[in-house]
């Protein structure tokens, strides 16, 4: 039945995230360190707005941009928090989840043989989505000495006459990288000398430790050439309730909802309800502030934990993930994880999932309990010591 498969989907690999976690979710005393899913709830008053609206019966399709009060919490949230401001009538698009927000910015750019450049390593959805609408993805590796930042000269080299916009993951996943304003600045000048645009997925802004999230549509010149995309997922614990928004020139936002009309028509309207509840609540920046101390103080025994086991870790600046080198092992990424789920039942990702240039590093999500971290840092500390060179 191949030969009826499109070749760019049969070509295109399955989530090297979810591999370790489903084989760990059928293992009897297994840790998983592998999704990236905060362990909060969401906060009741959110949950509430969305049962209120059920029990009042508003169950049917909103606009296909959204409800208007999210639209306009959207907005002032954005200006108030990152100092960027939008029309909610012509702006701002509620979206099914931030990844949604990334397929549709890409179908609105994308011609056949466009190129758009990936930093990686980074998020899994960006190359298939990339190459599903017939683009081609050219990464750009950034580098641990780096701190894993996306520097001026890089963004020069990688940039040819074909290329069309540049996927800018800051905070970074997988490897808590971020940009901070000098190293947004210097990028700026090459993204505007080389009038590209930029899809600038911020899901993890509110996840920045030591200091404040900044946007690049903040800077001179970049807002009319930037895509913002962010969500209710991370910063408010709503993974399941799929819902994203995506903020840019009018022109941008009116052909990615065209494409949204014919393949989602609009976000679950309970979840948008929740949404405004989240971004209007009177405990927002109280609720955040708490997920986000406790993520930090996760965050320093995580990568302490590596350390002291002898396993060089990168100090992770936002988002909730450590990417520790692995390559003292002399094992490869794959077979590091492979045989750390068989011999001590923890489940990792490895760092090859989100880019080749990843080998030799793992992917150790610390959105869970300090308890659940430290019992797999303990056997992790175990299977290295059995593995050491």
């Amino acid at each position: 039945m191949s030969r009826y498969i499109a070749k760019s989907i049969e070509s295109m690999p399955s989530s090297g995230i979810r591999e370790f976690f489903d084989v760990a979710n059928m293992m009897k005393d297994a840790i998983s360190l592998g999704v990236g899913e905060p362990d909060f709830e969401t906060p009741w008053h959110v949950r509430e707005a969305a049962i209120s609206s059920l029990e009042k019966g508003i169950t049917s399709y909103s606009s296909n941009s959204g409800m208007m009060e999210l639209r306009e919490a959207i907005r002032d949230y954005l200006e108030e928090r990152f100092h960027i401001s939008y029309d909610p009538k012509s702006q701002i698009l509620v979206t099914v989840g931030a990844s949604e927000g990334i397929d549709l910015a890409l179908r609105m750019l994308i011609n056949p043989g466009d190129e758009i450049l990936v930093v990686e390593p980074s998020y899994v959805s960006y190359k298939p989505c990339i190459s599903m609408c017939g683009g081609v993805a050219k990464e750009i590796v950034t580098k641990e000495e780096d701190q894993f930042r996306l520097t001026a000269e890089e963004l020069e080299r990688a940039i040819t006459p074909k290329t069309k916009a540049l996927i800018l993951p800051y905070p970074n996943n997988p490897t808590g990288g971020i940009m901070e304003l000098d190293d947004l600045s210097a990028i700026a000048k090459v993204i505007i000398e080389h009038d590209i645009i930029v899809i600038s997925d911020e899901i993890y802004s509110e996840l920045t430790y030591g200091g404040q999230h900044v946007s690049i549509a903040e800077l001179p010149g970049m807002y009319e050439r930037t895509i913002v995309l962010n969500g209710f997922s991370k910063a408010f614990a709503m993974t399941g309730w799929r819902l994203g928004y995506a903020a840019g020139p009018e022109e941008f936002i009116f052909h990615m909802t065209k494409i949204h009309q014919y393949i989602a028509m609009c976000a679950p309207t309970p979840s948008q309800f929740a949404g405004i509840e989240a971004l209007r609540g009177e405990t927002r920046d109280e609720e955040i502030d708490i997920m986000r101390e406790a993520y930090d103080e996760r965050r320093r025994v995580i990568v302490n934990g590596f350390r002291q086991m002898g396993l060089s870790c990168f100090e992770p600046r936002g988002a909730f993930y450590a990417f520790p080198n692995i390559q003292s092992t002399g094992m490869s990424s794959k077979d590091f994880c492979q045989e750390l789920l068989y011999d001590q039942k923890v489940a990792v990702v490895p760092g090859t999932a989100f880019g080749q240039c990843g080998e030799g590093f793992i992917r150790c999500s610390y959105a869970y309990s300090i308890e659940n971290i430290e019992e797999a840092l303990e056997r992790i500390g175990t299977f290295v010591e059995k593995h050491r060179q």
